[in-house]
């Protein structure tokens, strides 16, 4: 059976002074905490093994807001990220928890308006290899988010914010993983900007030719900017998945 992972680190610098008091994860978007929305994407879909990675200050904040998950229906597991070294980084903290099973991670700010159980059933009947999804966003935005360029069925290349965009297909905040992740993020350098950028990872998975794509249903949103945090809030409040 698969496990889930929730990214809820770093400092959430573009939300201040929101996040002076409490990590951007936690948040008020539609009715409930912004994490709760990435908890119950994971149940939905059947994943009720949920590790919860976030950096130090926080972790009292999210265990006081989620608990054991006896209210969600699954169990918690908390590690904690003494650096904000990038997602690939925190993933790592992961591999004793994964314990050799493939993993579903998301990005904790990351809402969507429909359930991404889909994608996970994908995944499920992969042989191997990694899973990640896309969505068209504007041209002009490409500079924010990790581009995948396609070939057909197949992503080719994924450049992290290119000042250039090749395509307009953004990786979203989901990615699937089989055991040999943890052995790939070992491989990983840093980048430019001192992080371990999980657009490494996938793009390892690409020269292996293992990483497959789908597509995002309905409308999606990276709550990281005062605006897309009020565009994810209108997301949850209009969609009736998530009542």
């Amino acid at each position: 059976m698969h496990k889930g992972v929730i990214i809820a680190g770093g400092l959430g610098t573009r939300l201040h002074p929101l996040t002076k008091v409490t990590s951007k994860h936690l948040l008020p978007v539609g009715n409930e905490p912004m994490v709760f929305h990435s908890v119950k994407q994971l149940t939905t879909a059947g994943i009720t093994d949920i590790l919860i990675v976030t950096n130090p200050q926080y972790v009292g904040d999210f265990v006081n807001a989620l608990g054991s998950g006896k209210e969600f229906g699954c169990e918690f597991t908390y590690r904690v990220q003494e650096e904000a070294k990038g997602i690939a980084h925190a993933l790592a903290l992961a591999e004793g928890f994964a314990g050799g099973s493939r993993i579903v991670v998301l990005l904790g700010d990351n809402i969507f308006e429909k359930p991404i159980q889909h994608a996970v059933n994908d995944f499920h009947a992969q042989q191997q290899g990694a899973r990640v999804l896309l969505k068209q966003v504007a041209w002009k935005d490409g500079e924010r988010y990790g581009i995948a360029t396609l070939n057909g069925n197949h992503i080719v290349a994924i450049e992290e914010k290119p000042p250039h965009p090749k395509s307009n297909y953004a990786v979203v905040g989901v990615y699937c993983y089989d055991a040999s992740v943890f052995d790939i993020i070992r491989t990983v350098a840093p980048s430019a900007r001192g992080e371990y950028e999980i657009t490494a990872v996938n793009n390892a998975y690409i020269r292996r030719r293992q990483l497959e794509y789908g597509l995002v249903q309905g409308k999606w949103v990276d709550a990281g900017t005062f605006d897309s945090l009020a565009e994810a809030h209108q997301i949850l409040l209009n969609s009736a998945e998530w009542h």
